[in-house]
């Protein structure tokens, strides 16, 4: 629990201290195994560590074995021992006696004259210190059972626990959790409409969520014969939230229009077959073929107008009369073919198939309004069976600086969640459903909870809350190999220090605590991510002076939303206010978002990065490789500096200070050595290197490479004049209608 996350601001630069309430907790002293009337053979500790006693047949005497490391040792195991094990020289055993004490869980705090110079995306490397894994794993590290620290340490015995273990610290780290905000906020009160976050709970909801996806993939097959955009089921997610009026955290209720233009786009981009990015002769020649197959089997299967059935029987016969008759055309003549049935048979076909696809859209969001309702009153029935009474708190406008969200109803006891450790893989496992985080992740999520948290400081729920973080982002992003990761694709580290030396930023208004750099952000979920450090969804944060980074999920309707809401709080406030945005420049067509920023009034510099000279943090940081956390952008991207006259005079981009920040920018590796994205480029597409304005082949998530046809918009209605070059820019899938009208040789960028 932090004492700094909140401060009174009088006037406009006096800070106070703001009374944080008392910290409560509903729940008794963590679960031990089961008393009789013989006294237990070992302290409750070692049990949680993983320690029982056993009987050895040949020796004929006790020993004691850790199930976790598969340890055995013959005399009774002392608490902080290190693992011999994992740690044979002892680098993480408990620090010795004498040491700095003042230093509590043998922390050292970091500040930014104390690190490395800014490298090119340089990670920042930490000195390894004495400490102790906060993992069961290690026998008597036990962080979530702390001491309170009103009362002194007592000497370590073998039934007295000692004081709570230091935190684990990883050679490498990606955030920087000791800054703190400038960002000053009203004060409000806790949130009546979310309900506390239990593990019951979060596993239906990902099993509806996952009942969701199947039926919006069975939809696809049996109205439109195919398979779903890939992606475009977490994209749904996402543009539908921007305007979500209902309570779940996840799952739409109430929203309008009921269908979704996401969704729409996606799928008639995929009627009456999928496009892929062609790069040879012979692949454009299957693919027209397959194309005038496709609309002409299609038109016959559907109840279409003679007319209409007429020019598009024509157009696909005299294509395949052509193929027949001409093998010697080149690529580029089957794509100016392509193009020319495409723009013939387009309207039709999307005239057939419109309540088809409207009503999958349709169907899709029932299920999820009807899941979302059952889903909160079984929520609200377990809150019942809980007795749980919302604490009153009065409502005040005070100018704090800003503190997480506030739940009004207090979280019930908890079910018990099991952790171990596979490698550097921290497991945790809740009724048979285990979840996975990378043990530096799950040290910086320890460190968040610590300074955000202000009902569990005995750490009584901190697994269970972990488990349902890790689930929630796990049902959002989806199953499939890579999929989802970029939602969470991050700047590099070099970025944020340049950010914070030369603009003052301490704030991220779009994070999650997986991969935030600062304790303080904005996130989608607040009933869970609250406990880890977020101030909330930041379209609902209005802050009143600040400095701010803002890397939006690349959607569309989010973007522009953000933008509307960026000029409302510059307009509104006279404080120094600022917003650093990075968005991809894609420019065939523009988006609307990247055209309102460019003709903003607050708008005070715009810098443009190339394509494949700047790098991005992988979504899926906390689960993959060292090796794999950075990879190159496929599409250039654009800074704007958005900024009232405050905020200008305070932050402003002085040449000095961009120079700085480009700087950082620089890629840490090779391009030969460095990813172009989560997911490679396949042989079949038609260019292999995208141009520096084309669009993100990351299904408009974020700046990684995925599946070309999620975001490739497509017009219903395609143009009237004709593109003969072979460009394959492609559209975000979330785009808005008014940036939908891309040239039919464009739209060949779906794979």
């Amino acid at each position: 629990m932090s004492n700094n996350s909140q401060g009174l601001v009088t006037g406009e630069v006096a800070v106070g201290t703001l009374p944080q309430p008392v910290p409560t907790s509903s729940q008794g002293p963590p679960l031990s195994p089961s008393s009789t009337s013989k006294p237990p053979e070992l302290p409750d500790e070692l049990v949680q560590a993983g320690w029982a006693k056993c009987w050895s047949r040949r020796e004929n005497r006790p020993y004691y074995f850790n199930r976790f490391t598969n340890q055995s040792l013959w005399e009774v195991p002392v608490l902080g021992q290190h693992d011999v094990i994992s740690d044979p020289l002892g680098l993480n055993a408990a620090p010795a006696e004498g040491g700095d004490s003042n230093l509590g869980n043998g922390q050292r705090k970091r500040r930014i004259s104390e690190e490395q110079g800014p490298g090119p995306n340089s990670m920042k490397r930490v000195k390894v210190e004495p400490t102790t894994p906060i993992s069961p794993s290690t026998p008597g590290a036990k962080p979530w059972n702390s001491a309170p620290e009103d009362k002194p340490a007592q000497p370590a015995t073998p039934t007295t626990p000692s004081a709570a273990p230091a935190v684990y610290r990883p050679a490498f780290i990606y955030w920087d959790l000791e800054l703190q905000t400038n960002a000053v906020i009203r004060e409000h009160p806790p949130d009546v409409n979310l309900l506390p976050p239990h593990p019951e709970i979060e596993l239906q909801r990902a099993q509806l969520i996952t009942k969701l996806r199947q039926h919006y993939h069975e939809l696809c097959h049996q109205r439109e014969g195919i398979d779903p955009p890939r992606e475009s089921f977490n994209r749904w997610l996402l543009e539908r939230k921007v305007i979500d009026k209902g309570h779940d955290p996840l799952l739409p209720s109430d929203c309008e229009p009921v269908v979704s233009p996401s969704m729409f786009r996606e799928i008639m981009n995929d009627i009456p077959i999928r496009l892929a990015r062609i790069k040879y002769k012979e692949e454009a020649r299957k693919l027209l073929f397959k194309y005038a197959e496709a609309a002409k089997k299609m038109i016959d299967s559907r109840n279409a107008s003679p007319d209409r059935r007429k020019v598009v029987k024509w157009n696909a016969e005299d294509t395949m009369n052509w193929l027949r008759r001409d093998h010697s055309a080149s690529k580029e003549d089957y794509m100016d073919r392509l193009e020319h049935l495409r723009q013939q048979c387009g309207p039709h076909l999307t005239a057939v198939a419109k309540d088809s696809v409207e009503g999958i859209c349709s169907k899709i969001y029932q299920l999820s309004a009807d899941y979302s309702r059952r889903l909160r009153q079984t929520h609200l029935t377990l809150l019942q069976d809980s007795a749980t009474e919302a604490s009153a708190s009065p409502q005040q406008s005070r100018l704090v600086y800003c503190y997480p969200v506030r739940l009004a109803l207090p979280s019930p006891p908890l079910p018990r969640v099991e952790l171990h450790f596979e490698n550097d893989m921290a497991c945790l496992r809740f009724k048979g459903e285990m979840v996975k985080v990378n043990r530096g992740h799950f040290s910086k999520l320890e460190l968040l909870y610590r300074y955000s948290c202000i009902d569990d400081t005995r750490f009584e729920k901190f697994l269970s809350r972990v488990w349902c973080l890790l689930k929630r982002y796990q049902a959002m992003f989806g199953s499939g190999a890579n999929e989802g990761t970029g939602l969470q694709g991050a700047l590099p580290v070099a970025v944020f220090e340049a950010l914070i030396r030369q603009f003052g930023v301490t704030f991220e208004c779009f994070a999650s605590p997986l991969n935030c750099y600062f304790k303080q952000f904005g996130s989608a979920f607040p009933d869970i991510d609250g406990f880890f450090g977020s101030r909330g969804p930041f379209l609902s944060f209005s802050p009143v002076s600040g400095s701010f980074e803002a890397n939006p999920p690349f959607c569309e309707e989010l973007m522009d939303s953000m933008v509307a809401h960026f000029e409302a709080l510059l307009n509104k406030s006279s404080e120094p206010l600022s917003f650093i945005v990075f968005v991809p420049e894609w420019r065939n067509p523009v988006t609307p978002a990247l055209t309102r920023m460019e003709a903003s009034p607050f708008l005070r510099q715009q810098l443009n990065i190339p394509a494949f000279e700047h790098e991005y943090r992988s979504g899926s940081q906390h689960i993959c490789k060292r090796d794999e956390m950075y990879y190159r952008a496929v599409h250039g991207t654009a800074v704007l500096f958005l900024q009232n006259d405050a905020g200008f005079a305070k932050w402003g981009p002085t040449p000095e200070r961009v120079a700085e920040l480009m700087a950082a920018y620089r890629p840490s590796q090779p391009a030969s050595l460095s990813s172009a994205g989560p997911a490679p480029i396949t042989p079949g597409e038609k260019d292999s290197t995208p141009k520096p304005a084309e669009r993100t082949q990351s299904g408009g998530m974020s700046p990684v490479t995925h599946d070309d046809n999620n975001n490739t918009n497509r017009n219903t209605t395609p143009p009237t004049n004709t593109n003969t070059n072979t460009n394959t820019n492609t559209n975000n899938s979330c785009s808005s209608s008014s940036s939908s009208t891309t040239s039919p040789q464009e739209k060949m960028a779906a794979v």
